[in-house]
């Protein structure tokens, strides 16, 4: 059922992007028409307005002009709108391709996304392909601001399970998923008006480019530090009160030299004014300073609240309460920014010197505009962080709720909260109570491996305290499999569908050692490298926590000879198991699944392989047990290298 309807879903993107793409055409069709209907309505207007001009004089050529004018004024308003749809088609087309992209996973044609700051020590973000250019970052995020994907990388990379967090964000994304057509006219105006917000990208076709692929996002940086600079509002207001009371005293004296009855006392008056207005200009210089490019900004985020203060929201109470603050009768979003762009748009008249000094020299332009902007932005200070942070609240949202839609065969996972006995635990890791059943997963899979493709597993563990060693063969998907578990565990916990038919754990911290490397310039060996991981992750698991920690190792100490790695893992196992926590180590040593014989708390499962033919088979599921053959010959000798088969065992018996 769920391929059927991942099938429907494929198809029904791309019939819209077909349906888009016959628009385009129309609409280009129709925009080169009005084209020629400008340039043949403005050559009507030049020659016979030249020959009305020439034979009936200016009064008729006047009043005729007006008239054969308005079919080119009318030509250029229809253009304007043709030109408006255009652009809305063309990315609505983009938004519709990206999802198809993600659906399955062409990534030349999956946006780009900022990079995250990771420190080297963060214990999975690396290992898990969270990050990187073909990374869960990079398929979830669909933000048009800096922000909002920097929030969504920071849900991803937590490293402290929040349960109470973890369904809120469930519950708002599980009413997301069933609003598509919300998030898309969200997602559609913002990048309209993202597009309007850089209007200097017009002319280099290369920035514009790398906008609308997603390297350059919008940021608010710029816009909080212009709310946060003000001058004293209070000596403003004097000073605005005297101007104020100077400029019909100007006027009255001007109108009065003018008619002769006073000497010119209007230049000592304007002299004193004018000396008053450039001893402000230092002061309110800064609140003008990019004036079109904050109107721009503000704009953009008068379209997006907009939608969030009208749409009806009474059904989802998860969204509603998410929303809330944007619904206050006073201070309303929407109505605050176009308060806010009006006066944006006034003061950037001063621009241009020659109107900025007529402005100036009748009125107190500057200093009306400089204290009014003021007064605004002590009244939306304290407000305008939190509607900004609401908008990267719901972008990294929307960007759980894509992946949810997108993927029909995923689910919410159930967390299993701890009680407050359970989650204690002693200094040395032993448990105090056991928690049964900690992780329950049936047909769970990766993102990044693709739909027809993807084989999915059963996989549960009875009780913390548990260590699961998975042997087979090379290429037979252990490393995936730590992957796959690792990754769903973090989108689990960040409130995202997970890629099970259904997943049951409590709140894990996750540590991983799969991607290790070694460091030239800081003197790492790749050997002291996974010493220093695997370290880093047994200090993780002895610390006292409320949480237990999910581990994930692939090939224990596999830097150094075959002794020393056999005793310093079986060592390392041993000190994981029984401990606050569980994991899952992959591994090639057939060795130390014996200790599953020793102590109950170590489980065996395997990856199978097959022979058919000249080529190797994987099924990719996970078995019970310890792994019965090995493959690394045979794949060098199909390889062609000189190998003797003769005598290998088929079997292995621990």
């Amino acid at each position: 059922m769920t391929l059927e309807k991942r099938n429907r879903r494929l198809q029904a993107l791309r019939n819209l992007i077909q349906r888009l793409d016959r628009h385009l055409i129309q609409l280009r069709n129709r925009s080169d028409q009005l084209t020629r209907w400008r340039l043949a309505s403005f050559a009507l207007f030049v020659i016979l307005g030249s020959v009305i001009l020439l034979t009936f004089g200016a009064l008729v050529w006047a009043t005729a002009g007006i008239i054969l004018l308005l079919p080119f004024l009318m030509t250029v308003v229809w253009h304007r709108r043709v030109e408006r749809s255009i652009d809305r088609h063309l990315l609505w087309r983009r938004l519709k391709k990206a999802q198809l992209a993600r659906m399955v996973l062409d990534w030349d044609n999956i946006p780009p996304v900022q990079r995250l700051q990771i420190l080297p020590e963060h214990l999975f973000a690396i290992d898990l392909d969270l990050v990187g250019d073909r990374s869960i970052f990079r398929l979830l995020d669909v933000s048009l601001t800096l922000e909002g994907g920097q929030r969504l990388g920071d849900w991803l990379l937590e490293t402290e399970p929040d349960p109470k967090r973890t369904m809120r964000r469930q519950a708002i994304v599980s009413e997301l998923m069933q609003m598509p057509a919300f998030c898309d006219r969200l997602n559609l105006n913002a990048a309209i008006a993202s597009e309007k917000s850089a209007p200097e990208l017009r002319f280099n076709p290369q920035r514009r480019s790398e906008q609308r692929s997603g390297q350059h996002k919008w940021s608010a940086d710029r816009l909080l530090k212009w709310l946060n600079l003000r001058t004293e509002i209070e000596p403003l207001r004097k000073v605005l009160v005297l101007l104020l009371l100077l400029v019909p005293v100007n006027f009255a004296l001007l109108v009065g030299h003018l008619t002769g009855w006073l000497p010119p006392l209007w230049i000592a008056s304007w002299f004193v004014y004018a000396a008053i207005v450039l001893s402000q200009s230092r002061k309110v210089e800064p609140l003008f300073r990019n004036a079109s490019l904050l109107s721009d900004s503000l704009r953009q985020l008068a379209a997006v609240f907009n939608i969030l203060e009208k749409r009806s929201l009474e059904n989802r109470p998860a969204l509603w309460e998410l929303c809330a603050p944007l619904r206050h009768e006073k201070w309303r979003p929407s109505e605050q920014l176009k308060r806010a762009n009006r006066l944006l748009v006034a003061a950037g008249l001063r621009l241009n010197p020659a109107l900025g000094f007529l402005l100036n020299a009748l009125v107190p332009w500057d200093v009306f505009f400089a204290y009014r902007l003021d007064v605004f932005k002590l009244g939306v200070a304290d407000l305008l962080p939190g509607w900004l942070d609401l908008w990267y609240e719901l972008e990294a949202l929307n960007g759980l709720a894509n992946f949810g839609y997108l993927y029909p065969e995923a689910t919410f996972a159930k967390i299993i909260p701890l009680s407050r006995e359970s989650s204690l635990h002693e200094a040395n890791g032993d448990i105090e109570e056991r928690v049964m059943l900690p992780f329950v997963a049936h047909d769970i899979g990766h993102p990044l491996i693709a739909a027809e493709e993807r084989v999915g597993n059963d996989f549960s563990v009875l009780e913390l305290g548990t260590t699961t060693i998975v042997t087979g063969s090379n290429m037979a998907g252990k490393s995936s499999f730590l992957r796959t578990i690792g990754v769903n565990i973090r989108l689990a916990l960040a409130g995202a569908p997970v890629l099970a038919s259904s997943l049951r754990l409590v709140p894990f911290r996750v540590a991983a050692s799969i991607t290790v490397t070694d460091s030239v310039t800081d003197g790492f060996s790749f050997f002291y490298a996974e010493v220093t991981r695997l370290k880093a992750l047994l200090d993780e698991l002895k610390r006292p926590h409320p949480y237990p920690l999910f581990f994930l190792i692939d090939e224990i100490f596999r830097g150094t000879n075959n002794r020393e790695r056999l005793i310093g893992s079986r060592s390392f196992v041993q000190a994981l198991t029984g401990c606050y926590g569980m994991g899952v180590i992959a591994t090639h040593d057939l060795e130390l699944v014996k200790l599953g014989k020793t102590n109950p708390n170590i489980r065996n499962a395997h990856f199978r392989d097959d022979v058919q033919g000249d080529r190797m088979v994987f099924d990719y599921k996970l078995h019970p047990g310890p792994c019965p053959t090995t493959n690394a010959l045979r794949i060098m000798r199909l390889a062609g290298l000189p190998i003797d088969l003769e005598g290998l065992e088929e079997t292995f018996t621990p």
